[in-house]
C-alpha cells in the first residue's frame, strides 16, 4: 500500500470585530474540492515558517495584510488523494479589505452559519469546535 502524499496547511481564524463572525471563503470551481468552503489559508511551502506561510497566502488569496498570533487547533485529516495537515492560527486584517483573489467568494459567518455551508472535510471538526465555542 503507498503511503499518502503528506500536506501542510495553514490557515487562519479572521474574526469580524465583535460579532462572532469568522471569514470564510469558497474554493475555485476548477480547484480540487471546488465550491466548498474553508478557511482562509493555504499549503506551507518547504522551509517556510506556518505564519510567514499564512501571511504569504492571505495576501495572495484575499489581498490583506495580516498579523498572525497563536495556533489555536489542528487535525490530520486523510483525502482519497493525500493527507492534510490542518493548522489554525488566530489572525487579524492590519491592512486592506479581504477580495476572493483565490476564491469564489468570501463571507462572514457565524459558527451556526458554517454548517449550513458545504465545509471541506478536514474543516468540518473545526467548525463543530467553533459550535462549541472550544476555540
Amino acid at each position: 500500500m503507498s503511503q499518502l502524499k503528506q500536506v501542510r496547511v495553514v490557515a487562519a481564524l479572521i474574526r469580524q470585530s465583535s460579532d462572532g463572525r469568522f471569514l470564510v471563503q469558497q474554493r475555485l470551481a476548477e480547484k480540487s474540492r471546488g465550491g466548498l468552503w474553508e478557511f482562509p489559508g493555504g499549503k506551507v511551502e518547504p522551509g517556510e515558517a506556518d505564519d510567514a506561510a499564512l501571511k504569504r497566502e492571505c495576501e495572495e488569496e484575499l489581498g490583506v495584510e495580516v498579523d498572525v498570533s497563536e495556533r489555536l487547533w489542528s487535525t490530520v485529516h486523510p483525502y482519497p488523494d493525500f493527507s492534510v495537515e490542518l493548522v489554525l492560527y488566530r489572525a487579524r486584517i492590519l491592512a486592506g479589505e479581504p477580495q476572493p483573489l483565490g476564491a469564489q467568494r468570501l463571507r462572514f459567518c457565524t459558527p451556526q452559519e458554517m454548517t449550513e455551508l458545504a465545509f471541506c472535510e478536514a474543516d468540518l471538526p473545526l467548525v463543530a469546535a467553533l459550535c462549541e465555542r472550544a476555540l
